[in-house]
């Protein structure tokens, strides 16, 4: 992540939204925006928490306090703490809510819709065979949701996403980049991609679950075999990159007059040189067969 000299001039005095900041890339994120431009306005920060002191918690025991931030602890010392807490505000909330469930006569909310120059959505489940349910409400509802949201910006410049190279499908060779189209496949099917009915069809099977009184792990276990099913029908290798799809197809549709950037990396290791080298967490080996 290597921000040219006039990427670093341009965020000078931005306010920022960013999304999925406990995640690791938003982590990384957040310590090189500080780092690189501490002229930086403000960053507000979404997390998922009961109340403000919650996120507050979340904030410092899983942001603030990893590794990735001690050169930053080092630059500033015995400062750090007071430049951190003039530059981030943490806000309860969450992408599967419209507003991140903030009440629509909110100060805070009020305050977000003035001042926010930018929006950066990192904020989704990563687990290939997650639950269909939440895989949906997360990766797909949640990027409208934070799109809607940026689209009421009256100051924003920029909607930045970040989705995965491999919403592409498992390809070998060159895959030229190109923006999905509502109800794209990557597989020919007699079956429509229909987003809508996916949510309804994720609800009737979970509904089902529930009627049939099955225990926790039974529901959990068949929504994420039901997510890897819909993902193979249309093509896709697992629910995650299914999920991500339609959330790029949501913004495709609804992101008409704001500028967006969709940005598709592919696998995630651990950092190159900034802050230093090797830093990760969360390290897993996955199948998505």
């Amino acid at each position: 992540m290597e921000f040219s000299g006039s990427m670093v001039e341009f965020l000078e005095n931005k306010s920022i939204l960013v999304t999925g900041s406990t995640g690791f890339l938003g982590k990384v994120f957040v310590e090189k925006l500080l780092r690189v431009q501490p002229n930086v306005k403000h960053l507000f920060l979404p997390l998922r928490a009961l109340d403000q002191k919650s996120a507050s918690q979340r904030l410092h025991n899983e942001v603030l306090g990893k590794e990735v931030f001690s050169v930053l602890r080092s630059k500033y010392g015995s400062r750090f703490n007071s430049f951190i807490s003039g530059k981030l505000t943490p806000i309860a909330g969450d992408v599967a809510l419209q507003n991140f469930g903030l009440a629509d006569d909110s100060d805070l909310l009020d305050k977000l819709l003035k001042e926010v120059d930018i929006v950066a959505h990192f904020a989704a489940t990563a687990k290939f065979d997650e639950r269909y349910d939440v895989a949906l409400q997360t990766n797909t509802i949640g990027a409208k949701n934070v799109l809607e949201f940026a689209k009421k910006c009256v100051k924003l410049e920029m909607f930045v996403h970040i989705s995965t190279a491999y919403v592409c499908g498992e390809k070998s060779g060159v895959v030229l980049e190109k923006p999905f189209k509502m109800c794209e496949t990557l597989e020919t099917t007699t079956i429509v991609l229909d987003i809508e009915e996916e949510l309804k069809l994720a609800q009737s099977h979970l509904k089902e679950l529930m009627v049939a009184e099955v225990s926790e792990k039974v529901e959990k276990d068949a929504m994420a075999v039901f997510g890897m099913q819909r993902a193979r029908l249309f093509g896709w290798p697992n629910t995650y990159v299914f999920t991500k799809a339609m959330g790029e197809m949501l913004i495709g549709k609804l992101g008409e007059n704001v500028p967006v950037v969709i940005i598709r990396p592919t696998i995630v290791t651990g950092t190159y040189k900034e802050p230093f080298p090797g830093w990760s967490e969360d390290v897993r080996y996955c199948n998505s067969k």
